[in-house]
C-alpha cells in the first residue's frame, strides 16, 4: 500500500513521450512546484530502497552527487535516520567524482562536503563509504580509477544513482566528448564547468582543471538513475537533454539509453520544454490572459510581425487556431492584448496623483507613499531597479532601501587590505574599533581555504555599506531612510550560508512593521549562483504572511524586480518602467559607486560582464521587445512583476 506522499508525487519511471504533450521528449520526467518539494520525494524513493534491501538482508548500493542539488536529499535522510530511525547500516556509497588534485580535508573537497552533509550524521560504516580520491600520485590514476571500476562490480554494481547536471550537460565530471562506453578516469574539465565553479573557489584560478569522474558507463549500468536540476540556470541544457539528439557533445543525453531513468526538476529548470514554453504547439491550452500574452509575443517574434499586424493566418499555421476560435478573429484579439500590454506601461511606479487608474498597474491613492526596497545585497536596489528608485524619490515617495546582508564575502582579499593599509596609515584605530595592524597581517598570511577573522568581515561589510550610501546619495535618498539589516544567515565568513532562521524572520518583520509600507520591492530573481536572493526572498514572504492580518497589510502591494543574471519575460511583466537616456546614465553612475565589485566580479555567474553592463543591456533589450511588438519605443525599461502573498 502506497502512502499518500508516495501516491501524489510518484516518481517511478515510466516511458518518455507516451502522450501527445510529451512527444517532444526522451527521457521521462516529473515537474515539481520548488527544489525542497522534489527533494523530499527523492530521499523517501532512496529510503524506500534502502529499507526494501535490508528486509532481503542485503546491502543497497548507492551512487551518491555532490553539489547544490543534491543537499535538500541529504538533509531529508539525515532527518529520517533521527527522527524515524532510518538505519544506513546496510548501505554502501560510492560517489561520482572528486577535483584532481585535491586533499581530503581541503573543505572544496567532495570528501568534505559528502561527509558534512550526510556521512557525519548517519550510521553508514566508514568502511563502506567510497569517494575518489584527489591525492592518488599521478603515475598510479590510471590504476586506481581500474581499481574503483572493479570494487562497484563486486560491490553487485549501482542499485541507485542519483546525478545532478551541468550547464555543458556533464554527469559526474563526464564532460562534453565524452564516450558512451567511458569508465572510471581522469578527466580535464570544460572551461564553463570551472566558471560555474569559480564562485566557491573565489576565483576560475584556484579551481582544480581536472578531475576524477565515473564514466558514462558506469553510470548508465546502475539499475535505477535518477537527475535533479533546479532553477532556471539549467532550463536550457535540460531542454537539449531531454529533447535533443543522443550526442556526446551533451553527455547527459547518453541517458535517453537507460530504462530506468527520472528526471526531477523544479518548473524553472523545465521552462524551456516545448510543453511549458509552447504548450500550444503539443496539447490544447486553458487560455489564461498570462498565457495569451505568452503566446502572442512568441508569435510576433516568430513572424517578426507587431501585435497589430498579426492576421487569422499566423494563428492558424503556429498551432493558436483555438485560440483565434475563442476570440473571434485576429483583429478583435491582436487589439485586445495590445492594451493589455500597453497599460504595463507607467512612467508613476508609485501611482499617478488624480488619475484614473483603473488601467495602470498602481494605485493613484495614496498620492505619497511609504515603500520598503529590499535590496539582498547592498548593490541590487541600483543594478536592478535605479531608475525607478530614482524616480520614486523625484516623485516624493517615502522610500526606504533595506539591504538584507552585508556583501562582505564579496570583497576580494585585495580590495580590503587596500582599505585597511589606508585606514591604518589615517584612521584612528581605537574609534573604529578595528585592529587593521591584525587585518593587514592576517591578509597578507591567509591560506588557501582559511575563513575571514570577524575584523576582516567587519571590514569588507563596512567597505559594501560605505558604497551604498555613496550610491543612494547619488541617486538622491536622505541617508535616514537607508537601513542594513546583516541578516544572521549570511555571516558565517563562507560561501556557504546558514538556512533561513526565525531570526531572520523575525528581523524583515520588525522593518516592515515599523515603517507600514504601502508598497515593497524585493528581489525576484533566483538565478543568483549562491541562493543568497532566494533566501533573501523567502523570508521576505514568511514575514508578510505572518503579518497579513495587521491592517496595514491590506493596502501593502508586493512587487518583485529581478537582477543581474535574469529578466521577466514580456509576457511576466505586470509594470514597465520606462528610463529615459538621462536616467540610463544616472544608474549606471549609482552602479559604478560600487568600485569593489566593479572589474572583479566575484560571483558572476556564467555571464562574464560587468554588472552595469548586464543591467543597461538588460534594460535596453526589455525597451526594444516593447518597441518590436509595436508598442512604445524608449530607450530602456526596468520591469517589475506584481506577487500576491
Amino acid at each position: 500500500m502506497k502512502s499518500d506522499l508516495e501516491r501524489k508525487t510518484d516518481i517511478s519511471y515510466e516511458s518518455a513521450g507516451k502522450f501527445e504533450e510529451t512527444r517532444f521528449e526522451k527521457i521521462h520526467n516529473k515537474i515539481f512546484k520548488n527544489a525542497s518539494e522534489a527533494s523530499l520525494i527523492v530521499a523517501h524513493e532512496i529510503a524506500q530502497l534502502i529499507k526494501s534491501k535490508q528486509t532481503e538482508n542485503k546491502a543497497c548500493i548507492l551512487g551518491l552527487a555532490t553539489g547544490s542539488s543534491p543537499i535538500k536529499v541529504y538533509e531529508e535522510l539525515v532527518r529520517m535516520h533521527q527522527e524515524d530511525g532510518l538505519s544506513f547500516s546496510n548501505v554502501v556509497a560510492f560517489n561520482l567524482d572528486e577535483y584532481y588534485p585535491m586533499k581530503k580535508e581541503n573543505h572544496h573537497s567532495y570528501h568534505h562536503f559528502m561527509h558534512e552533509h550526510l556521512f557525519n550524521h548517519i550510521d553508514i560504516k566508514p568502511e563502506n563509504i567510497n569517494i575518489p580520491d584527489g591525492t592518488v600520485q599521478a603515475d598510479a590514476l590510471k590504476q586506481y580509477c581500474i581499481d574503483y571500476e572493479n570494487k562497484i562490480k563486486i560491490a553487485g554494481g549501482l542499485d541507485f544513482q542519483l546525478l545532478g547536471i551541468g550547464r555543458t550537460g556533464h554527469v559526474g565530471f563526464n564532460e562534453p566528448g565524452s564516450h558512451i562506453n567511458s569508465g572510471t578516469r581522469i578527466i580535464t574539465l570544460d572551461y564553463i564547468t570551472r566558471v560555474d565553479a569559480s564562485s566557491d573557489f573565489n576565483g576560475i584560478e584556484s579551481v582544480p582543471k581536472r578531475a576524477l569522474t565515473m564514466g558514462v558507463s558506469t553510470i548508465l549500468k546502475s539499475k535505477r538513475i535518477v537527475l535533479m536540476a533546479w532553477g532556471q540556470n539549467k532550463a536550457e541544457i535540460i531542454k537539449r537533454t531531454i529533447q535533443g539528439d543522443s550526442s556526446p557533445d551533451i553527455p547527459a543525453t547518453f541517458l535517453q539509453n537507460h530504462d530506468n531513468t527520472t528526471f526531477v526538476l523544479d518548473q524553472s529548470a523545465a521552462s524551456e520544454l516545448t510543453r511549458f514554453k509552447t504548450p500550444w504547439l503539443v496539447q490544447d491550452c486553458n487560455w489564461t490572459l498570462e498565457l495569451k500574452c505568452k503566446a502572442i509575443v512568441w508569435l510576433c517574434l516568430k513572424t517578426n510581425r507587431s501585435i497589430l499586424k498579426l492576421t487569422d493566418r499566423d494563428y492558424n499555421n503556429n498551432g493558436m487556431s483555438d485560440l483565434l476560435a475563442l476570440e473571434g478573429s485576429a483583429y478583435d484579439l491582436n487589439i485586445n492584448m495590445f492594451n493589455v500590454l500597453q497599460h504595463t506601461i507607467t512612467g508613476w511606479p508609485g501611482g499617478k496623483p488624480n488619475t484614473d487608474d483603473s488601467n495602470r498597474p498602481e494605485r493613484a491613492n495614496p498620492a505619497k507613499k511609504r515603500i520598503i526596497l529590499f535590496s539582498p545585497h547592498p548593490d541590487d536596489d541600483v543594478i536592478s531597479m535605479g531608475g525607478t528608485f530614482s524616480k520614486l524619490i523625484r516623485q516624493g515617495h517615502d522610500i526606504h532601501v533595506v539591504y538584507q546582508t552585508s556583501g562582505n564575502i564579496a570583497v576580494t582579499d585585495e580590495e580590503a587590505l587596500k582599505f585597511a593599509e589606508v585606514c591604518n596609515d589615517f584612521v584612528d584605530n581605537e574609534a573604529t574599533k578595528i585592529d587593521f595592524h591584525s587585518v593587514i597581517d592576517f591578509l597578507n598570511n591567509k591560506s588557501e581555504n582559511q575563513m575571514d577573522s570577524p575584523e576582516v568581515r567587519k571590514l569588507k561589510g563596512l567597505i559594501r555599506r560605505r558604497e551604498s550610501y555613496a550610491a543612494v546619495r547619488y541617486i538622491g535618498l536622505n541617508e535616514s531612510n537607508i537601513h542594513f539589516l546583516d541578516m544572521p544567515f549570511y555571516e558565517t565568513g563562507l560561501i556557504k550560508k546558514n538556512p533561513i532562521h526565525a531570526e531572520d524572520i523575525a528581523i524583515i518583520k520588525a522593518i516592515i512593521e515599523k515603517i507600514k509600507p504601502h508598497q515593497v520591492f524585493a528581489a525576484g530573481d533566483l538565478a543568483d549562483p549562491h541562493g543568497t536572493h532566494e533566501v533573501c526572498l523567502n523570508a521576505i514572504f514568511a514575514a508578510m504572511a505572518d503579518l497579513k492580518p495587521q491592517p496595514f497589510m491590506n493596502d501593502c502591494w508586493l512587487w518583485l524586480y529581478r537582477g543581474a543574471w535574469h529578466e521577466w519575460g514580456i509576457h511576466e511583466i505586470d509594470m514597465a518602467v520606462p528610463l529615459s537616456p538621462e536616467e540610463v546614465m544616472l544608474k549606471r553612475h549609482a552602479i559604478l559607486y560600487h568600485q569593489s565589485q566593479k572589474d572583479r566580479v566575484m560571483f558572476q555567474g556564467n555571464d562574464s560582464r560587468e554588472f552595469w553592463v548586464r543591467a543597461e543591456d538588460r534594460n535596453k533589450h526589455t525597451a526594444k521587445l516593447y518597441d518590436d511588438l509595436g508598442l512604445a519605443e524608449y530607450e530602456a525599461i526596468e520591469a517589475f512583476k506584481r506577487f500576491d502573498y
